[in-house]
This record gives structure tokens, sequence and C-alpha cells, in this order.
């Protein structure tokens, strides 16, 4: 039986950045042929990065990818691995597709090349386009209709983009038609929440149905809202897992196959879903038979908490590192959001790169104060301290407010306090607040909510706990210190915006608070549902009333690292100005 050394790169890249993402597949390349590899792949569109929004519908930017594909094939060969085929994903358009209404624009694809002997041996582009949560595919591409395979040491390899695998029909089912030994897929699966057991289930299921070998090869760091986790995964015909990459961690996964000989008639003609075979031929001779050197390896996965605390340091410095950020700075309070935010902040970037600022006014506790200092104590961030009490007295004394608009001009001064040492010293601003609070508009626009990006943003309460607790106990366990007070984690939380203030004046005890928002917000399950699971009438009447009218908040919120099914933005879209609800006001 035919052997391939194959390597998988689970690299990062930028969008907008083809420059800078050339030079990391030649780097890498460079790494998989010091390796031995006889294929060597990257992920989708890495050479633009992803996703690229409405970038694809320009033609500059599409004609730029395109020149930058042939010029790296063309360095490639240069640089002496010409011999050696890349696989990797850009951004192509269709030189067939006519323009017509309800297409995008210059028929952009997202699209993958194969690169041998310094130019483009074969390209293809995604076939199933997927149109849901964060993706607006239909928008921006139009989809392939081949199915490309590349004959590669004696061995018929079939190729496909990320959701090809992840629909029924198309590429996998024809690739089962057209007698391949491997099934490589090129993708940029963003991360969620247990999507990792999902992600291993779909490529066994897939390896099965493609009667092959099967490679998933995906992309790790961030872009805005959206981390990608890496957990590139191969399993065998039987869907045997053979090799499994880490999770938020680059690298090279290098390992050898044994891979059933490519039949001596070359296949051709139309598969399943129309496809049509798209076979090009680069090497006939298997490689002189070798005893196998590299297994891959198996990367054990993270448990939950450390999953989703990954997910957030890196969805943080990526953030920071691509939009050119080299420091933060964080209003500390004394409680668990901010205590959290700052201890993923450190963890990100580095604590000398972090500052804190303790913003007291008359109803602050001493506690709350004294918190703010230990934990800037246990992490090692810069910390100072601005009361706003003055400045507070001088609005009051000119507006002379009460009630609610009393306690919010506590949050807006803060914030206006935030933004001016931001504008004055480089730091972007941190925004502390988490999905219940936002979910149920519990924070005062242009005060807690100022901020350039907001770490937890996706995270509920409940999980913001578990998290910090978490995080304590890593630290513990690597004889460091713990980073987050444990008064932070255990007094009851409060804006402290009013003498003797808690959150559960004003709101449902979050445990239960959450698993109704999850409900309402992740599952979409109205009213009725969301009664029969046994939460009280009124209790539900009144929490859903609040999501509603707090939309043209969250609107304002600035993004944040995205870890749930449906977090606030592009997953969830719904009108500001909207007189539907699920519990009318009688």
């Amino acid at each position: 039986m035919p052997q391939l050394r194959l390597a998988l790169n689970q690299i990062d890249s930028t969008v907008g950045d083809l420059a800078a993402n050339a030079e990391a597949v030649v780097h890498w390349t460079r790494h998989s042929a010091e390796q031995g590899a006889h294929l060597v792949a990257f992920p989708e569109m890495v050479l633009t990065g992803y996703p690229v929004e409405d970038l694809a519908l320009r033609s500059s930017f599409v004609e730029a990818s395109r020149d930058a594909l042939r010029a790296l094939a063309a360095r490639l060969a240069a640089e002496g691995f010409g011999e050696l085929p890349v696989v990797l994903g850009y951004l192509d358009r269709s030189e067939r597709d006519r323009p017509r209404i309800g297409r995008p624009a210059g028929s952009p694809q997202n699209a993958a090349a194969v690169l041998h002997r310094g130019g483009v041996a074969l390209s293809f582009a995604k076939h199933h386009l997927p149109n849901y949560g964060v993706f607006d595919e239909y928008r921006y591409f139009v989809p392939g209709d081949t199915m490309p395979v590349v004959r590669v040491r004696g061995i018929d390899v079939a190729l496909a983009i990320c959701e090809d695998l992840w629909q029924d029909g198309g590429r996998v089912p024809a690739a089962r038609s057209v007698g391949a030994g491997l099934l490589l897929s090129i993708n940029a699966s963003p991360y969620e929440q247990a999507k990792n057991d999902t992600r291993l289930e779909l490529v066994r299921k897939r390896a099965q149905e493609a009667g092959c070998t099967t490679a998933y090869l995906a992309m790790i760091g961030g872009q805005d809202e959206l981390v990608f986790d890496g957990d590139s995964i191969v399993v065998d015909r039987d869907g045997g897992v053979v090799a499994r990459a880490p999770q938020f961690a680059e690298g090279c996964v290098v390992l050898d196959l044994d891979l059933p000989a490519a039949a001596a008639e070359r296949p051709g003609g139309v598969v399943d879903d129309g496809l049509r075979v798209d076979h090009v031929v680069l090497s006939e001779e298997p490689v002189p038979a070798y005893e196998p050197e590299l297994a891959g390896g198996y990367a054990e996965r993270l448990d939950d908490d450390e999953e989703v605390y990954s997910a957030l340091v890196v969805g943080l410095r990526a953030y920071a590192a691509k939009n050119g950020f080299r420091s933060v700075l964080i209003g500390l309070s004394g409680g668990i959001d901010s205590a959290l935010v700052a201890a993923i902040a450190c963890d990100a970037l580095g604590a000398e790169n972090v500052y804190g600022v303790s913003m007291p006014s008359k109803y602050s506790s001493d506690h709350s104060r004294g918190d703010a200092a230990e934990l800037a104590s246990r992490t090692g961030l810069n910390f100072r301290t601005v009361p706003i009490e003055p400045m507070f007295d001088a609005y009051m004394d000119s507006l002379s407010l009460t009630g609610l608009a009393e306690e919010n001009l506590q949050s807006r001064l803060r914030g206006t306090t935030l933004m001016a040492l931001s504008n004055q010293e480089g730091q972007i601003v941190l925004a502390p607040g988490n999905k219940s609070e936002l979910a149920v508009g519990y924070s005062t626009l242009y005060g807690d909510s100022v901020g350039a990006y907001g770490p937890i943003k996706d995270v509920y309460k409940t999980t913001v706990f578990r998290l910090a607790r978490w995080r304590n106990r890593a630290a513990v366990e690597r004889g460091q210190t713990p980073p987050i007070p444990e008064n932070s984690i255990a007094k009851p939380p409060s804006a402290e915006l009013r003498p003797g203030q808690v959150d559960t004046d004003s709101l449902p005890d979050y445990d239960v608070l959450d698993r109704l928002l999850a409900m309402y917000v992740d599952r979409d399950q109205g009213k009725d549902a969301i009664v029969a699971a046994g939460f009280d009438p009124e209790l539900v009447a009144k929490t859903l009333r609040m999501v509603d009218t707090a939309e043209y908040k969250r609107r304002q919120y600035p993004p944040g690292t995205k870890i749930s099914a449906k977090g606030f933005g592009k997953d969830r879209r719904l009108p500001i100005t909207n007189r539907w609800r699920e519990s009318p006001t009688r």
C-alpha cells in the first residue's frame, strides 16, 4: 500500500494582510519540508484571513488575492519547494458565473488551490455555502461545482472546504465515487463551547461515508469576535482517530499514512450533486517504502472551563495584536466581572501591559476598594485610584439628579474617566459586562459599556463565577498566586450605585436567570416553552420584557469574544423597533 507523509499546518492569519499571511505559508511549508512531508496543507482562506466579509465584494481585493496566490506559488518554487504540493485557501472569483440579481457582484468565491512547480495546478471553490449564525456566505460567494482530486505519489486525494463536510451530500459521497484514498478538508471553523465533540463525530461520520481516511485541518487564532481553536483531526476510513492536534495552539501535525493506490483509470465525469470531476496528476510514482516514523500524536482535550477561558484569552490577544494595541485599561470595581476581565487580560497580554483604575464613589464599600487593590497586587498589573466623588458632586450641583439618573451618573463618570485616560495614554478600554447583564439591559450606556472590546460579553454570570474559581484553582496547581481575590468571588454581586445595593434587588438569582436566558436567547424558545420547563410565569414575563426592550443597548456595546452558539451580534439579529412581545404588558 502506498505511503504518504501529510503535514497539516494549523496556523493563524490576519484578514487583509496578504504579505504576512503568505510569509507564514512559506515559513510553515519550509518546516513541513524539513519534516519530509509529501503533501502540505493550510486552512481555509489562510492567504486572505477569514472571514473577509464585504471585502469579498471589492474587485481590488479579489484581484490582490489572486495575484498573491500566483506570487506565492512562484516563491515556493524559487525557494526549492516546487515539487512539494501545497494546498491552501484564498479568495477567488468565478470566470464562468454570469451577473444576475441575487448573486454577489464579481462572483467571488471561497476557494482553495494546489500549488506545484511554481504555479496553480488545481483550484476549486467551496460547494456548500453556510448561511446561518455568523456566516453570510450566500451574500459573499458563488458556490463551486467541481469534485477536485489531485494525484500525489500514486494516491488520489479528494479536496473539500469546511462546510462541504458539515452538510450532507456533495463532496463527501463524491470522494467515495471517485475512489479517493484520502479526503482532505481545509477549514476556518469558529470555536463554540462543546463544538469539539460535535466536530469529532462529524469527521468520523464523513470518513465512513467517503470510505477513506479523512483529514480535517482547522485554523487557530482570532478575528474580531470569532475565535478559532484548532483541534485538527485525522481519522481512518472506519472513523478511528489517527491524530488530533492541540486546541488553541499554532503548529504542524505531521503523520505517515498508508493509503490505497489510485486506480489505473483516472476518475472523470459527473458525480454526486452534479459535481464535475476535476482530476490532476502531480506524481504517479509511489514513495519508496519507508519505516513510518511520525504518528501525528493525540493531544488531550482541555476540560470545559479551561477551554472557555483559553478561548477568551486567545480572543482578546488576537484582537489587541491584530489591531495594533499593546496595552489595555480596565475599571476595577472589586467585583467579579472586572476581576475576571483583568485576569484574562494579564494572561493574554502580560500584567505589565494591563492598567487598572479604581474609581470609588461615596457608595463604594471599603471591601470593594480593598479587593481592587488586592487584585492588582496578586496579578502585578499597573494600578491607580481616581475618586469620582468630586466630579459627581459637581454634576449633582448643576443637574440635581435623583433615582436611576443619579445612579447611572456614577457609571457614566467612570466611563468618561476611562476614555479620557485611554485617549491620553493610548490603552484601549475593556468593557466588563457579561451576557446576563447585556441580555436584560442591566448596564449603563456610555458608562460600564464604554470600551473597544468586551472579553466576557458572551459569558453568563454563573459561568463568570465558575471561570474565576477555575483560574484560581489552576494557579494553585501551578504553584502560583491565585489572581482573583476570594472576596470578589464570595460576596453578593452589586453595582454599588446606592446604599446597600445588590444585583438581586433588580434581577433573579443568576442561577435561575441564566437558565431562563439560555432558553430564550440561545435556543429561541418562547414564553410557553419556558414556563413549561418549570419557570415562574410572572418571572418569565418580566425577564422576557427586559430582554426585548434592551436591544438598543446591545447594539451599542463593543465587540467581544464569542464562545456560545448564539452570541449577541451576528448570531442574534433582532430589530430595535419591534412591537412583538412574547409577554405583552397587560
